[in-house]
């Protein structure tokens, strides 16, 4: 059973915007056995669509649709749906009612008739009701294709999907099942995780699949496999995640979708009762927005501060101006002091603290771009070391990131 997705819009061609809606359609046909065999973007362009959506009927089961459906009139989906299916629009009274009710409650305004002509649908198409917005969708077959057209604006089309695209498939497809079990390491590269589990790869039964997924400091490995028999297929794949993980204890974090780094962290804390704050200096932030994009994470995290310019580290830190003058900013003194303060000023038990470079220019720092001192303050000590991520500098701060929060696991692990 295989997809299509297109997705209709100049601004993704051009860079405006990056199309995360192609990535959450991806993720959820999968989990209910529909393959996407592919991912198409067209423009704004009569022609470009009617040739893709015909394209799309000769490849696949499923065409879903994504853009186009607005009220100014570069929105030419609908139209391009009527000619493709040889049909014509016709008011839908219930989404014309649904129009007039959300301009009366949320933008206090009388609806133009632009906004008005979203009530028009093909004849032929079963409307698909959008709960967050104005455009419905639309779900029309053409020789045993489906095809589904959904707004372009992500909370729009999610709500489709959950709500009318995902039962609806369902419904009308029988599926084969599909599995993936995802385990999360840290601290040990691609190469070296494949040679210590070369023989247990090697013997993998021909059914599943193991993939490599590495992101800068952190290796996912993904078994997957298909058939008809669920319990079967996750008994198997479960089975063989049970031994990829004893090989890999040391650096296993745990499985994704169930926990990430940063929630093991938090349950480490909070079983022993113990408080985190951060001093952030070349991560700007971002380790504290890892930790604070999960529920709950108050109860263990106290806060952070960016002393991003080097007098900032003195003057609201703590650090004793002398030790930058002596080591410079980014050196592992002033690393480990960062840390050590910010367990004093936020009152934690334990803090993690990054001065670093991560360019494209110095700054105030002597070293190479790419240089990180990252210092993890614990009750029993300081622990801390000095890097060198390279001169890119998004892979330099998610790197640093990567990098402390496999230091403080390690450290909160086994204090």
């Amino acid at each position: 059973m295989r997809a299509e997705i297109i997705t209709i819009g100049d601004e993704i061609l051009i860079g405006q915007i990056v199309d995360t809606n192609s990535a959450y359609i991806s993720t959820e046909l999968n989990k209910i056995g529909i393959q996407v065999y592919q991912i198409t973007s067209i423009q704004d362009d009569r022609s470009h669509i009617l040739a893709a959506l015909s394209n799309a009927m000769n490849r696949v089961d499923i065409v879903l649709v994504t853009g186009g459906l607005g009220p100014t009139k570069d929105d030419i989906t609908k139209q391009c749906f009527c000619e493709f299916f040889e049909d014509t629009l016709v008011e839908n009274t219930q989404v014309l009612a649904h129009i007039k009710n959300i301009f009366s409650k949320y933008i206090k305004r009388e609806p133009l008739p632009a906004n008005l002509s979203q009530a028009q649908v093909p004849t032929k198409a079963k409307v698909l009701f959008n709960n967050h917005g104005t455009a419905p969708g639309m779900w029309m077959e053409k020789k045993d294709t489906v095809f589904v057209s959904m707004p372009g604006v992500p909370y729009e089309m999610k709500g489709l999907m959950q709500q009318e695209v995902l039962p609806g498939i369902i419904n009308r497809f029988n599926r084969p099942y599909i599995f993936h079990k995802t385990l999360l390491t840290y601290g040990l590269g691609e190469s070296a995780i494949a040679d210590r589990i070369e023989d247990w790869e090697e013997a993998l039964p021909d059914n599943i699949k193991l993939a490599y997924l590495p992101s800068l400091g952190r290796v996912r490995l993904r078994l997957s496999s298909k058939g008809p028999d669920k319990f079967l297929l996750r008994q198997a794949v479960n089975g063989q995640m049970e031994h990829l993980r004893s090989m890999l204890e040391d650096i296993a974090v745990g499985y994704e979708d169930e926990t990430s780094v940063t929630q093991k962290i938090g349950g480490y804390l909070l079983e022993k009762g113990k408080t985190l704050s951060l001093a952030e200096s070349c991560t700007g932030g971002a380790l504290a927005q890892e930790i604070t994009q999960h529920a709950g994470a108050s109860a263990f995290y106290r806060g952070s501060v960016i002393p991003y310019a080097t007098e900032l580290k003195t003057s609201i830190l703590g650090v004793e101006a002398h030790l930058i003058e002596k080591h410079n900013v980014v050196s592992i003194p002033v690393a480990e002091a960062m840390a050590v303060q910010a367990t004093k000023v936020f009152a934690s038990d334990y803090a993690i603290a990054t001065t670093g470079i991560a360019g494209p220019d110095k700054g105030d720092g002597v070293d190479e771009v790419g240089t990180v001192c990252i210092a993890i303050a614990t009750p029993k000590g300081v622990i801390s070391e000095k890097f060198l991520f390279g001169a890119v500098r998004e892979r330099v701060i998610k790197k640093s990131v990567n990098k402390a929060f496999e230091m403080l696991l390690k450290e909160i692990s086994k204090n």
